[in-house]
């Protein structure tokens, strides 16, 4: 048994807000709106809503929401849902910001609500495509706001297009 190894220490770094009110007017718009969009989820089984809201380079925003199914993986969360419509809209146009927004109805999130997996790939995609960071503004129902400047802080060592070569 060969023992022999390095460690590798990877850290992210999260701007993290007391509130939504201190975060910048153009972020501060953009949690509205996916506060918004979080109202109109289709989340009959989990009860639980989450809304995304996305600003493109050129100021236009595409909402998003989850869209539950009774077949669970047929459904899809708010983000793929709002980046999805985004590149089909405006499949030229770089994604500038996500903001994600959530609540529950049978408790209060406190604290940042975060990307799921699948969601976290997906928005690495779209920085390659864009080969451009994609800002990623987190909120709950209370608690902090959390924002990254970058998917790499959330998928470090993430898979994408160089292992296809």
């Amino acid at each position: 048994m060969n023992t022999k190894f390095t460690k590798l220490n990877i850290t992210s770094e999260f701007e993290v807000y007391e509130s939504e009110k201190d975060l910048s007017q153009e972020d501060n718009q953009l949690i509205k709106k996916a506060k918004e969009a979080l109202k109109n989820a289709h989340a009959p089984y989990s009860n639980f809503f989450v809304g995304a809201a996305v600003l493109l380079e050129n100021g236009e925003i595409v909402l998003g929401n989850n869209q539950e199914n009774a077949a669970y993986p047929s459904g899809l969360c708010a983000e793929r849902v709002a980046i999805f419509s985004a590149s089909a809209n405006f499949n030229s146009i770089p994604v500038k910001t996500i903001a994600i927004s959530c609540k529950s109805a049978q408790t209060i999130i406190e604290g940042p609500v975060t990307p799921c997996g699948a969601c976290r790939q997906v928005i690495a995609e779209y920085e390659t495509k864009y080969n451009k960071p994609i800002r990623i503004i987190m909120q709950g129902e209370t608690g902090n706001v959390y924002a990254a400047n970058s998917i790499n802080a959330l998928l470090p060592l993430m898979f994408n297009h160089k292992y296809l070569k």
